[in-house]
């Protein structure tokens, strides 16, 4: 997210704090087939658009799984390779809560 333009920062970070304090941002939303508690914020700049994936299903964490610049021009969709990290990096967020916070940490 450094690499993004300081509004998008600024956009994306105030969602997430608003995840970490256990409000939703407005413009936050379900990520389409990874279940409840994985969303994604998207912002436009520029006539670019930018994206954060987090998750919120864990009661004292909250994940950033992945953020990117979308390039491609073929539709508002997140793209196949896109959503294979966040599944990637989801189950390894899973993992990792658990090791550290122990398996009833979950919501």
């Amino acid at each position: 997210m450094k690499a993004f333009p300081e509004e998008v920062q600024d956009h994306i970070g105030f969602a997430l704090y608003q995840a970490q304090i256990g409000a939703k941002h407005r413009d936050a939303k379900p990520l389409a087939n990874l279940g409840s508690g994985v969303l994604e914020v998207v912002s436009n700049f520029d006539t670019n658009t930018y994206r954060a994936v987090y998750t919120v299903r864990f009661r004292d964490a909250v994940y950033v799984l992945h953020a990117f610049q979308k390039k491609s021009k073929r539709g508002i969709a997140t793209p196949k390779a896109e959503i294979d990290l966040v599944r990637r990096r989801l189950k390894a967020a899973e993992q990792h809560h658990a090791a550290a916070h122990g398996k009833d940490a979950k919501l």
